[in-house]
């Protein structure tokens, strides 16, 4: 008796989606989701300084919605500015207009998404089996695999395509002609790489297979979902299309194949040596995430095709309905684009954007399917007295089925700082403050990892630093690079004269310099800088034992110091060279 209303509770599908256990399971699941969303809020309220590890790039420059003066001229700022999605850069601007500080609302977003991919991914599985506990599942390990990486947590253009492409998903399968057309213009307006995997499905529903060979669809409604959804995905990219940006073009793959920032230990690693890596685990040029099994329990979505086809072992396969046809067309078209990126490289940005959301979105959903399945059929052969000692069989159905479930909750428990939300924690008060205490329109030279936190923390511009020197557009990039080369050659020159030239070339105010900064370890302990020449050639004059010029300046021209940097006082370089010079 036990296991039949067990069984009845956990796999019988449902007729009527307002049935009590789709809203048992419905509430469930967000349950979970509100759970996760509140550890990760609480980590992203731990300190008043606080940021997002990606947010210091598309948010800094927000601030000039409350400060226009913010920023003046400022190379980084205007870059990051003009490739902001139209979408994204209204929401964050209507905040501000209400006086919501950019950087509190990217803190709180993530927790809001979060609930809606719940939602949406739930309402997907119950289309394609409508069994509600099935649909907990697709849920739990979706909400699971957001919060092991920082995608939705970074509140940045591609923490907006989760939600609203699985609402197109699945308002595409239910054939909702109005807000399938919207859910593809919020994709458009927030992540309008996306729209082209939309796009791909829809003209992929035209085609079926019938008696073994493939014909249109006699479907009207196939018609018209396409036709509203391209008319849609149309108008959204149209001003994208005819826009033109003084950062562009996008760089070209003979071009990327020159620089060294392209290959293993560069900031942007897209051509590797094996092709293995290259096609198949690149982060940016492989066709899968490397978490895309995280959490683990998603490697149960593998055994899908397998149980398929044994019909008579898990008799719910015959609930499963024939929109499961949506994971194909989403595989394919996510495929489709895949190769196209790479055969447009790098106008359709990067080749892996394309599959990484489509790939987790199938094995979540093929997870949630198998499980169930399993549970089911476990449920059934404890049900068969024909086979097996009466005795043994609900023993070992109930323990196997709870260690299913148990592993899918109780996941998160052995993963280590979860949820993994990567925020960075500004310790270097002191500093902010006396940069903020500066006049608004100064440049801060520097090479020290703690510049990428001054727009962010301190709100003035900086010269470069690392986790700004995104390279795919080349009117950006080639100035970025050039101020990089710069700054290195000029920092470790002995000639006092091109520190001069240096600061008035780019109009520089202060300098920032670590206290180790002119040992050789400091230059080769950084790949990003071992990229260029000139920082090989200052390890070289290091080794040697010679004296930069800019270090003879630091007991003259410091205005601030810490424990591990010092701030020197650009105008007093100068002076310093007039002395030397006279």
């Amino acid at each position: 008796m036990l296991i039949s209303n067990l069984h009845k509770f956990l796999t019988y599908p449902i007729n009527k989606k307002s049935d009590r256990g789709v809203i048992f399971w419905l509430s469930l699941s967000m349950t979970f989701a509100i759970v996760y969303g509140f550890l990760a809020l609480k980590k992203a309220f731990a300190s008043s300084l606080s940021v997002q590890d990606d947010a210091r790039q598309h948010i800094f420059w927000m601030q000039r919605f409350f400060n226009p003066d913010l920023f003046p001229n400022d190379l980084i700022a205007d870059y990051f500015q003009s490739v902001a999605p139209g979408g994204y850069t209204w929401l964050y601007k209507s905040a501000a207009f209400i006086g919501v500080n950019p950087f509190i609302l990217a803190k709180i977003i993530p927790f809001i998404l979060g609930l809606i991919c719940t939602y949406y991914i739930f309402r997907i599985c119950l289309e394609i089996l409508p069994v509600p506990m099935a649909g907990f599942i697709a849920a739990l390990v979706m909400n699971q695999a957001i919060w092991m990486k920082d995608d939705v947590a970074s509140a940045t253009p591609r923490a907006f395509v989760y939600p609203f492409f699985l609402a197109f998903l699945y308002y595409l399968i239910r054939g909702s002609l109005v807000r399938m057309g919207i859910a593809i213009a919020l994709v458009g307006l927030f992540y309008p790489q996306y729209v082209f995997v939309a796009s791909g499905m829809l003209i992929l529903r035209l085609i079926c297979w019938r008696d073994g060979r493939f014909e249109l669809s006699s479907e009207k409604l196939d018609f018209l979902l396409c036709g509203i959804g391209l008319s849609t995905a149309f108008f959204v990219l149209l001003p994208y299309a005819l826009s033109s940006s003084e950062f562009g073009p996008a760089i070209s793959r003979e071009a990327a194949m020159k620089l060294r920032e392209f290959y293993p230990n560069g900031r942007s690693t897209f051509f590797h040596v094996h092709p293995k890596d290259f096609w198949l685990t690149g982060k940016r040029s492989g066709m899968f995430p490397k978490s895309l099994f995280t959490p683990a329990t998603q490697c149960a979505g593998l055994v899908l095709p397998f149980l398929l086809s044994f019909g008579s072992a898990f008799r719910l396969i015959e609930n499963i309905t024939s929109r499961i046809w949506l994971l194909v067309h989403l595989l394919m078209s996510s495929l489709g684009m895949f190769f196209i990126a790479h055969a447009l490289l790098f106008r359709l940005h990067l080749p892996s954007r394309y599959t990484g959301l489509s790939f987790r979105i199938i094995i979540a959903l093929a997870t949630a399917i198998a499980l169930t399945l399993i549970i089911d059929g476990l449920f059934n052969w404890a049900e068969n007295r024909e086979k097996f000692p009466i005795k043994f069989r609900p023993i070992i159905s109930l323990f196997l089925t709870g260690l299913i479930l148990a592993s899918l909750v109780l996941y998160p428990a052995f993963v280590k700082g979860f949820p993994l939300v990567k925020y960075k924690v500004g310790r270097a008060i002191d500093l902010y403050e006396f940069f903020q205490e500066q006049p608004e329109d100064i440049l801060i030279a520097s090479l020290e990892e703690e510049a990428n936190l001054l727009p962010t923390f301190a709100q003035r511009s900086i010269l470069l630093g690392r986790e700004y020197a995104i390279p795919y557009q080349v009117g950006y990039y080639s100035q970025f690079r050039q101020r990089t080369i710069d700054l290195i050659f000029a920092q470790y020159s002995s000639d006092l004269m091109d520190v001069k030239n240096f600061i008035q070339k780019y109009g520089v105010d202060f300098w920032m310099v670590h206290r180790g900064g002119f040992t050789p370890e400091y230059v080769e302990d950084n790949s990003w800088l071992m990229q260029y020449e000139s920082a090989q050639d200052a390890v070289t004059f290091l080794q040697l034992g010679y004296i930069p010029a800019l270090a003879t300046t630091i007991s003259t021209c410091t205005v601030f110091q810490n424990d591990s940097l010092f701030v020197l006082d650009a105008n007093c370089i100068l002076r310093e060279g007039e002395e030397i010079n006279n």
